[in-house]
């Protein structure tokens, strides 16, 4: 591979705008090496100027040291072709590369790839400053939260105060003695994890690296007095977190309260907090380490094309910049691992570092097997339904309308999701390929997001499993003798939905656990809105929901179907019952009704008005579901022209709101002409493209409501009408997660924020 393609793959997509511009700088390379291959001379080749070497004076085996440097030395000042300064000014400084040959051929171009490098290099630098900046200040917090939680865990486990001594002077050494809290603290952790630990063991934990937190840093004896009291006076100027504290004494607002459950809660967190740090951390010493080779890249490039020899020069800048010189990054991380070991993972080594380095998820080849396994599985079950269905003639029996009135719709539910599954493969496979950061963005734990092959074996698995199904109960006719069709086969449907439900609330670790247990929880934020905080996660899935009304409706016949007991002769009475009914708008509208609480929960913590815009758009969807709903049932004029209205009103909304907002298109005024700025397509009709697509089905609701005379069962127009909706979702879903990703890139946001456990009151401390 070669470099530029390495470099781009090893970008974080959030910081791509920070790095260095490679391919730039080669396209400048190039034009130089045709304008220094146009002036060439034709009467002194390159290998003439190599071959004349074979024939100079030889200089000898031992020649002294001193006399080849001063020779390299000469040789370098006379072919010295940069000067790079290093200027200061406006409160920052910055590099500036003369370059002294633009008298000859092809210089303009060598000083503009110059001026150009210095701006990449003086933009780099800038943004690593800013970065380790922001690390620095936030490894502060971390160590005044390691203080309060090792103050705390104290208070907590009770330790005796015969660990809260210190050692004295060594006499051998002469080092000032360590405070003895910490120690202590370990004791108390092991002590409270039930794994008591010896003196030798504690000591041996001692002798580990630096540590992040001020109790671990040698003190000076002045200061041993006030040791112990300042360690626990920690706990007199903070608060827990509202998440963490569940509740306060009734003495004192701000007095803490000592329980084990707390305990429990704050090492959680910190844990999170340490782990998200530390890839910060490594995230940042790979900005630094491939922005140096880019350059290094790049200067031996232009040596090579120019027969200069500049890239040692310019390199050295590189060496003593910010970027080039600060590696407190590297010594930062081995205290954060120090500290993570120690306090987190009882110090065990390789515990810790997996935690805080976790393995990339290999693909295994057992998945791609599978996937094709049941992707031929599925295309000859769908060859044979056909098949079966064309030889026993079941389309002109008497009893398909009876079928399509009641078992269709029950297995109808297993095709809207097998199909939303399949775009949500699609989906991942192009944000990888289009490297859109989809797993920070949904705040997916690393290693346990699933790919688009896992995605298209759970859908092929779950397709071939629903095809012969449906193959095993195409029963048309009943038993002439008893009246009824085949119980086992009629309990097919309710047994398959069964097994599903059951798959998905698995408490085991099988089939994806940890993204079970993520889908059920953002679920579960769904149905409670608006209680919980609105995450991307959980109106993402709201809005996937929308989607899948019909779905919805077919879990209500379910519940109909098998409760009273209609399988029994493949009857539909439910649409008779006036609780049916109503449920039948209750459960078309409780998406919706979802996603509306979860725009005022935003409106109301946000301060946003585009959040009551955009629940306003709900509340339109909300009518126009209604009034399409009572037309269906009612079949008057009035609801007709209702349903017209309302179905336009909210479907012209919900257009203009996913092409402006959600995707960020129809801008005027951008670079490409009513699209956006950046793009990550680079074929721009596909964004016309999908414009036209989802105007076309934002508005295949027409055909419930002018009833086209089409050669097609009722369920089954129905059926293609919500394929179509969840097809619309599917493309949704990459543009807007595309547009989420490029503001995400605007403001170099590649990290979730974790919350601290602990509170400062900072006024209190300065009083002190």
């Amino acid at each position: 591979m070669k470099f530029g393609k390495e470099f781009a793959s090893q970008m974080v997509p959030e910081w791509q705008a920070a790095y260095m511009n490679y391919n730039s700088l080669k396209i400048l390379l190039k034009q130089i090496q045709h304008l220094r291959q146009k002036n060439k001379q034709p009467d002194t080749p390159a290998r003439l100027q190599r071959d004349l070497k074979l024939y100079r004076t030889f200089s000898g085996l031992m020649q002294r040291q001193n006399q080849r440097a001063n020779s390299l030395n000469d040789q370098d000042i006379e072919n010295e072709a940069i000067l790079v300064n290093h200027v200061k000014g406006n409160g920052s400084a910055k590099y500036e590369t003369a370059f002294l040959m633009t008298a000859e051929e092809g210089g303009e171009c060598e000083q503009l790839f110059f001026r150009r490098l210095d701006n990449e290099l003086n933009k780099v630098d800038k943004f690593f400053k800013s970065k380790v900046k922001e690390v620095v200040e936030e490894a502060q917090t971390l160590s005044k939260q390691m203080d309060a939680f090792i103050a705390f865990r104290i208070k907590v486990l009770k330790v005796p105060p015969r660990f809260d001594h210190v050692h004295p002077p060594s006499t051998e050494t002469g080092s000032s003695p360590k405070i003895f809290t910490l120690r202590a603290g370990m004791v108390a952790m092991n002590e409270y994890k039930g794994k008591p630990q010896s003196d030798d063991s504690i000591e041996d934990n001692d002798k580990h690296t630096n540590y992040i937190s001020q109790d671990i840093q040698e003190e000076n004896p002045k200061n041993l007095t006030s040791i112990r009291s300042a360690s626990m006076n920690i706990l007199n100027h903070v608060k827990l977190n509202e998440a963490i504290q569940t509740h306060f004494s009734s003495s004192k607002q701000t007095q803490l309260n000592f329980s084990k459950e707390n305990l429990k809660k704050i090492e959680k967190q910190l844990k999170q907090a340490f782990i998200e740090f530390y890839q910060k951390l490594t995230l940042l010493k790979n900005y630094r380490f491939m922005n140096i080779l880019s350059f290094s890249k790049i200067m031996k490039k232009y040596d090579k094309i120019t027969s200069r020899r500049a890239s040692r020069n310019y390199m050295r800048i590189v060496d003593n910049s910010y970027l080039g010189g600060f590696d407190e990054v590297t010594k930062l991380m081995e205290r954060v691992e120090a500290t993570f070991i120690k306090h987190f993972s009882n110090s065990n080594h390789s515990k810790g570092m997996n935690k805080l380095r976790p393995k990339p998820k290999k693909e295994r080849h057992i998945i791609s097997f599978c996937t094709g396994l049941f992707v031929g599985c599925t295309a000859a079950l769908i060859l044979a339904l056909i098949l079966i269905i064309h030889a026993r003639n079941l389309l002109d029996k008497g009893g398909k309308a009876q079928y399509m009135e009641t078992m269709f719709p029950l297995y109808s539910l297993f095709a809207f999701i097998v199909l939303h599954m399949l775009m949500y493969g699609a989906n991942v496979y192009f944000w990888r390929r289009y490297r859109i950061n989809y797993t920070f963005i949904f705040g997916f734990k690393q290693g346990t997001e699933l790919g688009y092959r896992e995605v298209l074996l759970l859908s092929f698995g779950f397709a071939a499993l629903a095809l012969a199904s449906v193959i095993s109960n195409l029963d048309m006719e009943m038993d002439p003798k008893t009246g009824d069709y085949k119980a086992l086969t009629e309990l097919i449907p309710l047994i398959l939905v069964t097994l599903v439900i059951v798959i998905l609330i698995c408490p085991f670790n099988i089939l994806y656990r940890s993204s079970r247990l993520f889908f059920l929880t953002s679920l579960f934020h769904c149905i409670c809105a608006p209680l919980f905080k609105v995450k991307f996660q959980d109106f993402f899935l709201a809005d996937q929901l929308t989607s899948q009304v019909q779905a919805i409706r077919s879990l209500q016949f379910y519940i109909c179907y098998y409760g009273w007991g209609d399988y029994k002769i493949r009857q539909n009475t439910c649409k008779m019952s006036i609780v049916f009914n109503t449920f039948y708008f209750v459960v078309a509208v409780v998406p919706y009704l979802s996603r509306l609480l979860q725009c005022l929960r935003r409106l109301h913590e946000e301060k946003d008005p585009m959040q009551g815009y955009n629940g306003l758009k709900y509340l339109l969807t909300i009518v126009a579901v209604c009034t399409r709903t009572a037309y269906g049932l009612d079949k008057g004029i009035g609801w007709k022209m209702l349903a017209w209205i309302c179905s336009a009103m909210a479907a012209i909304y919900g257009y203009y709101w996913d092409l402006v907002v959600d995707w960020g298109l129809l801008q005027r005024h951008s670079r490409n002409r009513w699209l956006r700025d950046k793009l990550l397509i680079p074929y721009k009709g596909v964004y016309f493209g999908a414009m036209v697509l989802n105007f076309m089905l934002r508005f295949a609701w027409l055909q419930t409501v002018l009833n086209f005379k089409v050669s097609l069962h009722r369920k089954t127009l129905i059926a293609i009408v919500a394929s179509l909706e969840i097809i619309r979702r599917g493309i949704w879903n990459f543009f807007r997660l595309e547009n989420e990703h490029l503001n995400n890139v605007g403001k170099f946001r590649a990290f979730k924020s974790v919350p601290l456990p602990f509170n400062y009151d900072e006024d209190e401390e300065r009083d002190d």
